[in-house]
């Protein structure tokens, strides 16, 4: 049986128990369009490539060295899911031997950008909690009470 041998009510998103057929754009709801993508751009691998590609295109392995501690395969498969969301560009250059380069679309840069906003501020506040912490094991032992 294929999706064309199903009838209308049969078809996901349709009936009492999937969304209504309008668009869903309301991420916290479960048919939401945007969820998918949304929860590929979060994952930890996602996230530090859009941060890298932010920077500049990168061929694949630069990719990977830039993003420390990515196995081949997961890179693979962030790639491919950024690409499959509209993120990411994936460029064959016809030279010998060929290569591949990956880059940001105008969506994967604007998330790029607002992802790098975040890292800023976690890097900053990481920054001034460690100084804090330096700062509290450099304070002097209160001496005994007289």
């Amino acid at each position: 049986m294929s999706i064309t041998d199903l009838e209308p009510a049969d078809l996901p998103g349709d009936g009492p128990s999937g969304p209504p057929q309008e668009l869903v754009t309301d991420v916290f709801a479960r048919g939401c369009t945007s969820r998918a993508a949304f929860e590929v751009v979060t994952s930890k691998w996602a996230s530090l490539a859009l941060l890298a590609l932010g920077e500049g295109s990168y061929r694949f392995n630069a990719l990977r060295r830039r993003v420390e501690g990515v196995s081949e395969k997961m890179l693979s498969q962030t790639l491919q899911a950024l690409e499959r969301d509209g993120m990411v560009t994936r460029d064959v250059v016809t030279t010998i031997p060929p290569r591949v380069e990956y880059g940001l679309t105008p969506l994967g840069e604007q998330v790029a950008q607002r992802l790098r906003a975040l890292a800023d501020l976690l890097e900053a506040t990481a920054a001034a909690s460690a100084r804090e912490v330096a700062g509290a094991d450099d304070a002097p032992e209160p001496g005994p009470s007289r």
